[in-house]
């Protein structure tokens, strides 16, 4: 069991729906947000997993503090690092290899130290509870774009 199981659920029933694109909603079809949502759970889960929690010191980030206080993101405003961008062709196999992969690595990070952490980009350093945190915001960010694809296609 996880704090991302609603949102798991979402994903695996849309993967059906991957090839869906609407250029009024998003400039990508559904499976690159799909790839991204997943990508980005186990990049985090895996640096949390890395990370030595005596070296965690708390920090006062101003744009952390105002999206968690919001519980989102402004659409169209992040650029994705590098590293949890899709491909440009995103497998089907793949994303249920990643479903997974990332079901894994959320039990893991369950069992981890409260100063696990990981670097974000626009964050800062933050510990397992502001990750918890992130990943929630950010997979529900995704998935309210990907029902917006597939309700105005």
């Amino acid at each position: 069991m996880s704090f991302l199981d609603p949102e798991f659920s979402k994903i695996t029933s849309y993967v059906s729906q991957r090839d869906a694109l609407n250029p009024k909603v998003s400039k990508v079809d559904v499976a690159w947000h799909l790839d991204h949502i997943l990508k980005t759970v186990i990049v985090v889960c895996k640096s949390l997993e890395v990370s030595k929690p005596e070296d965690y010191k708390s920090n006062f980030n101003l744009t952390r503090t105002i999206i968690y206080l919001w519980g989102d993101f402004p659409r169209g405003v992040a650029k994705a690092p590098r590293v949890v961008r899709p491909p440009d062709a995103i497998q089907t196999d793949d994303l249920h290899l990643q479903i997974a992969t990332a079901k894994e690595g959320l039990k893991t990070i369950q069992g981890l130290d409260e100063n696990a952490h990981f670097e974000h980009p626009y964050f800062s350093i933050i510990n397992k509870k502001q990750s918890i945190r992130f990943l929630k915001i950010h997979t529900r960010h995704h998935l309210k774009i990907v029902r917006d694809i597939i309700k105005n296609t």
